[in-house]
């Protein structure tokens, strides 16, 4: 079958990955509404399209915290990411790398912040999520620096473990146990064991240091136990004293919020429900982002993330408010299925995606699509 959107790569993914990661990569928080929610709201939104406009030439680069990228999208944070493909995050960074966007390594990742850097040394972020021994994230905080990382992405909206149902089911955490239904699923997916087989499990390599514990299940489960709900806007304070370069708050959905990350000093924040897995009754991004445009200002730098599927949805995100967008789960069911060069298919269909939308509706660039504003919300 000929892949003609992201919704294509999904029963591809499906098919291709043992269900329990399969779950772990599609599923949300509760009954999955808040997910659902992510998606409907897009749908919610029209594009205005102006005629007559001379389309011929586009050009859809944009400058973000003062550094012009291709592309007004990059790639966002994705624990266990080589879980659902063998050496997808490097991956992920050189196809990033080769379309001049960036990509954002997850403290929860499972590639060195050394090595990921490596892979993409002009274009790579990294994450973090600040662990209940502050050691931990200080240290993390000073590898970053040391490895030559230009913006630090602090991750705000996972106090506790969220509660997500599929993941409940299968009895899945991220230290794999081995049942029979574990072993049936690897047995019925020989492409995915195989690969990942020869690959070796992955490692929380960036945490792994962090403990006398040895073995990949131990050690998931000293990550999963470093989640803190401790982190306050005093703790943010000091990490933004700490961190001299780019410093981007992520998992903001208010305008209070947002107005005081800028008051702080940090350069940018993402609006983000965490793709609805933390916590179902969120507001979809997408339908907050204008008010906290209002708040901040016309300057002040907001991405947003959570529920993007295509090229449209990334005008629509723009149009709304945002800077810049983040792509989750599409670039993820990319990798997943069709490997690597999944990541490189995803970019360039998105690209494809919204620049003949952009025509469609009578723009050229990034600039003049945010001024025009051209979106009709139904009902309203």
């Amino acid at each position: 079958m000929a892949i003609a959107t992201i919704s294509d790569l999904r029963p591809l993914a499906k098919r291709r990955l043992p269900r329990f990661v399969f779950d772990y990569l599609d599923g949300g928080a509760g009954d999955e509404k808040g997910l659902e929610r992510n998606l409907l709201a897009f749908d919610e939104i029209l594009l205005k399209p102006r005629m007559l406009v001379d389309v011929e030439e586009r050009d859809f680069s944009t400058t973000l915290m003062g550094r012009k990228w291709s592309l007004p999208f990059g790639s966002a944070p994705i624990g266990f990411c080589n879980l659902m493909c063998p050496g997808g995050e490097k991956a992920v960074a050189r196809a990033a790398k080769e379309a001049n966007i960036p990509c954002i390594l997850s403290t929860s990742g499972t590639t060195s912040m050394e090595k990921y850097r490596e892979y993409a040394p002009q274009h790579a972020w990294y994450q973090l999520y600040v662990s209940r021994v502050p050691e931990i994230a200080d240290d993390l905080v000073k590898r970053a620096d040391a490895s030559g990382y230009e913006t630090l992405v602090v991750t705000v909206d996972i106090p506790v473990a969220a509660r997500r149902a599929r993941d409940i089911r299968n009895n899945f955490s991220v230290a794999l146990k081995v049942t029979p239904k574990f072993v049936w699923e690897l047995v019925s997916h020989p492409g995915w064991s195989l690969e990942t087989l020869k690959a070796g499990i992955p490692r929380f390599e960036n945490m792994e240091r962090y403990t006398k514990l040895t073995g990949a299940k131990p050690v998931a489960g000293f990550v999963s136990s470093q989640i803190s709900g401790r982190f306050n806007w005093d703790e943010l304070k000091k990490l933004r004293d700490r961190w001299k370069r780019k410093l981007v708050v992520k998992g903001l959905l208010s305008a209070e919020d947002s107005v005081k990350a800028r008051d702080l000093g940090c350069d940018a924040v993402v609006i983000s429900n965490h793709g609805g897995r933390q916590l179902e009754s969120l507001p979809a991004p997408i339908d907050v982002i204008g008010e906290i445009r209002a708040a901040v200002g016309p300057n002040y730098p907001l991405i947003l993330d959570s529920g993007i599927r295509s090229g449209e949805h990334i005008l629509k995100a723009l149009a709304a408010g945002a800077d810049f967008v983040l792509i989750g789960r599409a670039m993820m069911f990319g990798i997943s299925a069709l490997g690597p060069q999944g990541a490189k298919f995803v970019i360039d269909m998105l690209r494809d995606e919204m620049s003949r939308a952009a025509a469609q509706i009578g723009y050229t660039d990034i600039a003049s699509l945010k001024a025009a504003a051209p979106i009709i919300r139904r009902g309203k």
